[in-house]
């Protein structure tokens, strides 16, 4: 798994903070996606007792989620994790379209990284892959995302 440099003293090291909101909705692959979220800190020194989980029931309510966790002032980042699989009709579009929307719009309005670690793909095989399989696992990539911005930020901050 890589590991970002974080002894440049920013607080993306051991002391942040994350939330994480996921939803319930295709459990078996957003089980997958906590998973690799989970691991992806710890290897980076983020303890769990600094992690706060909430759930959700589906990709549409996380945006809510998120502003309520950004807004609780008790996290640094946010990372957001869901899969959504196209089906039949344009449900999908919708649920994706405004989940990635409304994630944006938590993350500027409350100046903190909100991470979009959504899962969209055409079809269960794809989902799979990006679940811990062939493609990697998508929750590890958004936590590492939620590292990355934090140092970003920090070093804007500090120049």
């Amino acid at each position: 798994m890589a590991k970002y440099d974080l002894s440049n003293g920013s607080y993306a090291g051991p002391g942040a903070r994350v939330g994480i909101a996921a939803s319930r909705f295709n459990q078996h692959l957003v089980s997958k996606l906590l998973e690799g979220a989970f691991g992806a800190l710890k290897a980076n020194g983020i303890d769990d007792n600094n992690v706060q989980l909430v759930r959700v029931s589906g990709a549409f309510e996380l945006p809510l989620a998120a502003q309520r966790l950004a807004q609780d002032g008790n996290v640094d980042a946010v990372i957001c994790l869901g899969a959504v699989v196209r089906g039949d009709t344009p449900h999908f579009e919708f649920v994706a379209g405004e989940c990635a929307r409304g994630l944006l719009q938590v993350s500027l309005s409350e100046n903190l990284p909100v991470i979009f670690g959504v899962i969209t793909t055409n079809t269960e095989e794809q989902a799979e892959a990006r679940c811990g399989g062939s493609e990697g696992n998508k929750g590890a990539e958004a936590a590492m995302a939620a590292l990355e911005s934090l140092n970003a930020l920090a070093e804007i901050k500090h120049s």
